[in-house]
């Protein structure tokens, strides 16, 4: 909000120490819970406040949050009996969208959503949105967007499925510090663990574990992108820097880097680290420098 930003924002799996930020700043909590139902009615109550503005989180099978489909007519009770709060939207999540063999499951998750959110829309009358869908489901499961839908991944360019065509929106880059000349049979790093095979020209860079790129791409399991061509990162990935081998490379000090991005997928680093993109895209620690684009 102080960002002057004035569109509705839902705060997912929120704390009840917050309440009171969350009516300040008319932030809407997704509520998953009776327990947490009932506090925030009791502290809604105790602002003043009328038609508060929530999001009930519905559990089809993720078995992570949300009310137990069999929860229905006692949740809606419950509603019915209080004005502090009002649900605004009512969604759940699929568990395995992006992979046909999950296709059965993905269907019956939306057919027990879709019964279960009926059966609270029914119960008011005011329009309550519904939404299950994430970026996979978008595509795969159009039928199922219902009033909204959830783009996580895919708002970063990054593709849930293998034929579906995105564009990247997201690069990771920075620049050689310092090219050295190093001997064959010598070693680069912590504990000696890049061991050369050749004479090689090393390049340092200004990244390291802290800033997120993950130590098992250390020891040549992975490679960044120096001039458009693939250069090994040599030995143990440090905290505040990482060495590459450009012995091939035509570069020099303050060449810019591609970690990932545009030319090299983010799924490469993931795929390495048998991971998602969502865990490296979140591991970039907020120390590194954000440059936001615009049309």
């Amino acid at each position: 909000r102080k960002a002057g930003i004035t569109a509705n924002i839902i705060i997912m799996n929120p704390e009840m120490t917050a309440f009171k930020t969350m009516f300040d700043y008319k932030l809407e909590p997704e509520v998953y819970s009776f327990h947490l139902l009932d506090a925030l009615i009791k502290e809604a109550e105790k602002e003043g406040s009328t038609n508060f503005r929530i999001h009930i989180r519905l559990d089809t099978g993720m078995h992570r949050l949300g009310f137990a489909l069999e929860d229905m007519p006692r949740l809606i009770e419950r509603l019915k009996g209080q004005n502090a709060v009002i649900a605004r939207s009512v969604f759940s999540h699929l568990v395995g969208s992006d992979s046909q063999q999950f296709d059965s499951f993905t269907r019956r998750q939306i057919e027990m959503f879709e019964k279960a959110s009926m059966e609270l829309q029914e119960a008011f009358p005011h329009k309550i949105l519904r939404h299950i869908c994430n970026s996979a489901g978008i595509e795969r499961f159009p039928g199922a967007q219902f009033d909204m839908v959830r783009l996580g991944i895919g708002l970063y360019g990054v593709n849930p499925i293998d034929n579906s065509i995105m564009n990247n929106v997201s690069t990771l880059k920075t620049t050689i510090l310092q090219i050295r000349d190093v001997p064959e049979e010598d070693t680069v790093g912590y504990s000696r663990k890049g061991h050369l095979t050749r004479p090689s020209r090393i390049a340092a860079l200004p990244i390291g574990y802290a800033d997120g790129l993950n130590r098992h791409l250390g020891n040549g399991h992975a490679y960044c992108l120096v001039n458009g061509q693939r250069a090994a990162y040599v030995g143990n990935i440090c905290m505040d820097v990482c060495m590459i081998d450009v012995t091939d490379i035509d570069c020099k000090e303050g060449d810019s880097v591609e970690i990932f991005g545009d030319h090299l997928p983010i799924t490469v680093l993931s795929d390495v680290l048998e991971t998602i993109p969502y865990e490296v895209l979140t591991s970039v620690s907020t120390r590194v420098k954000r440059i936001y684009y615009q049309d």
